[in-house]
């Protein structure tokens, strides 16, 4: 599966506690990273800043689901339940 361009759904929901070029401390969950961009793009992609957590994630049909706002919705559910576990 490709990412949906212009989703950014993994930018935005997910705690993320490696540094980020403009987020030296990661950034929490449902905050949009700064390496987001009005398009929801990442900036960073491709390039050796990009966080390995970033590089490593891959995009499924489960997780994505069939828009930007369902995988918004379940990469937050995800988000959520690691906090309970």
């Amino acid at each position: 599966m490709q990412c949906r361009l212009g989703c950014g759904a993994c930018c935005i929901a997910p705690s993320i506690t490696s540094p980020i070029p403009g987020m030296p401390r990661g950034k929490p969950a449902g905050v949009r990273c700064a390496q987001l961009d009005d398009h929801n793009l990442c900036r960073l992609f491709g390039q050796p800043e990009r966080p390995a957590v970033c590089s490593q994630f891959k995009p499924d049909a489960v997780v994505c689901g069939g828009s930007n706002a369902q995988a918004l919705a379940v990469l937050s559910e995800l988000e959520a339940a690691t906090l309970r576990a």
